[in-house]
């Protein structure tokens, strides 16, 4: 089978976020425009981050509280991986802008990077959504409908 490059089934128009945007006008943006991911650009047009719908999901959502451990009357003892969690989603629910809930370490990949790249690397970070990057620009977006879509226009 040839190799298809990332470059034919990815998505070109890209709908790009600020990370000064509020959480609700970036709502707004993807509702709007009917996709669950878009990259984040600062003001010089570099990539920041991803914002994804599960993102915005997080003012929402109930936390999980750290698990605490009564060790003796009066002394209670917080699991260290528990606590940072807790901070790290308390700090993305009380955030009003994008900067504060988007992905800042996203999945990208090349346009000249192969569907079994792609799909690889899908797979590994369980993701839906994959920036697509050229020197550092935003090119494309490639999403799991993508594949599914090539999959099901050439079998």
């Amino acid at each position: 089978m040839p190799t298809v490059a990332v470059r034919e089934i990815m998505t070109t128009k890209v709908v790009t976020i600020r990370p000064d945007q509020s959480l609700a006008a970036a709502a707004d943006v993807l509702a709007d425009n009917g996709i669950g991911a878009a990259p984040v650009l600062d003001e010089s047009g570099t990539v920041v981050g991803l914002l994804r719908n599960e993102d915005l999901l997080i003012s929402e959502a109930r936390l999980h509280l750290p698990t605490t451990i009564a060790i003796l009357p009066g002394i209670e003892f917080t699991l260290p991986g528990e606590a940072k969690r807790y901070d790290a989603e308390l700090k993305r629910a009380i955030a009003s802008t994008v900067g504060g809930v988007m992905e800042r370490e996203f999945p990208y990949i090349s346009p000249d990077g192969s569907l079994e790249d792609l799909a690889t690397l899908m797979h590994r970070r369980d993701v839906t959504h994959v920036t697509v990057l050229d020197d550092g620009a935003v090119v494309g977006i490639a999403t799991r409908g993508d594949i599914v879509r090539h999959l099901a226009e050439t079998t």
